[in-house]
């Protein structure tokens, strides 16, 4: 088994100046993807100059945003800062979205500062013309934390909408934890899975049977933290839109939303203002049509450039 890890790309900078020049786009550029016309643009998501460069006339469906909270690479600001830099995100958003769309939001609650900024970033929502719609938690089965609190073990989607989009309800198998409530009917103790007539149950707000990406799983991206799982945003993106739709994410990271959208028929336009990250978006892209792999696992998108033995498609 092939073990090629990176180290955190948005901190380490010497892997970075390695990896740079190995980028096909500079900032300001956009990648046209020939086949299905997805499109990668390496921009920044706070310009509408740069979100119109990337769209176009074309509008989207559906838009999910994983909102990069004082990441290193985008340096860390005060909470009301960047409450401001995510209204003027959400206002770009909303300019090439179509007429009845949808808007997901991750975002982070720190808990050792008020639990910002979930709180204020849900109040500046409602500036806006987006309406709620649900607060989703994705149960990570890995959490962090000290022994003098909770463990955390969440993760924070805000889903809003502009006017009346469809939405297709999701089924998933259901969950262990669900499985465990049972009641006597009859006289019988019977479990609530066997009551109903199907093996699925209808996805609702609070997600568990989602993994956690991590190293050992095929979809791991080395060097992405905090990557989003495929089996997260493809659920998102088939329940609120359809096929043929445009689909739009200003954060691209890994190309999970690129990924998905290719994987289940859609039209992606994304963009990151890391050079790296979009090239990283660009060849899981490549590497999935190629070899049908979602990610490298133990290997990297690099790893033909770092002289590394087996290549990035091992």
């Amino acid at each position: 088994m092939l073990k090629h890890p990176l180290t955190r790309l948005d901190r380490d900078e010497t892997l970075r100046e390695k990896l740079l020049p190995h980028c096909r786009l500079k900032p300001g550029q956009v990648w046209r993807d020939r086949r299905s016309g997805h499109r990668v643009g390496c921009l920044d998501a706070a310009s509408r100059k740069d979100v119109l460069k990337l769209c176009g006339s074309e509008r989207a469906r559906l838009a999910i945003h994983d909102l990069p909270y004082n990441f290193i690479a985008f340096e860390a600001r005060q909470v009301d800062d960047f409450v401001a830099w995510c209204e003027r995100v959400v206002g770009n958003t909303d300019e090439v979205l179509t007429e009845d769309s949808g808007l997901y939001l991750w975002i982070g609650a720190d808990q050792k500062a008020g639990f910002a900024p979930l709180p204020e970033l849900m109040l500046m929502m409602r500036r806006t013309g987006f309406a709620s719609r649900s607060f989703i938690t994705l149960r990570n089965q890995r959490g962090y934390g000290t022994q003098k609190n909770w463990m955390s073990v969440r993760q924070e989607l805000l889903y809003y909408t502009k006017g009346s989009p469809r939405f297709t309800p999701q089924y998933t198998e259901i969950p262990k934890a669900v499985k465990g409530y049972y009641k006597e009917i009859n006289g019988q103790v019977t479990e609530n899975a066997e009551r109903g007539r199907g093996e699925t149950i209808r996805a609702g707000n609070v997600w568990i049977d989602v993994q956690q990406v991590f190293y050992r799983m095929e979809e791991n991206v080395n060097g992405c933290y905090a990557q989003k799982p495929l089996k997260a945003i493809t659920r998102i993106v088939e329940a609120s839109s359809s096929p043929g739709d445009t689909v739009l994410d200003f954060f691209a990271h890994s190309g999970t939303t690129l990924l998905a959208a290719e994987m289940t028929g859609r039209h992606c336009l994304t963009m990151d203002i890391d050079p790296i990250f979009c090239e990283i978006t660009i060849r899981r892209l490549e590497h999935f049509r190629r070899t049908g792999r979602t990610g490298w696992q133990n290997s990297n998108p690099f790893a033909s450039e770092l002289g590394q033995q087996g290549g990035s498609d091992e």
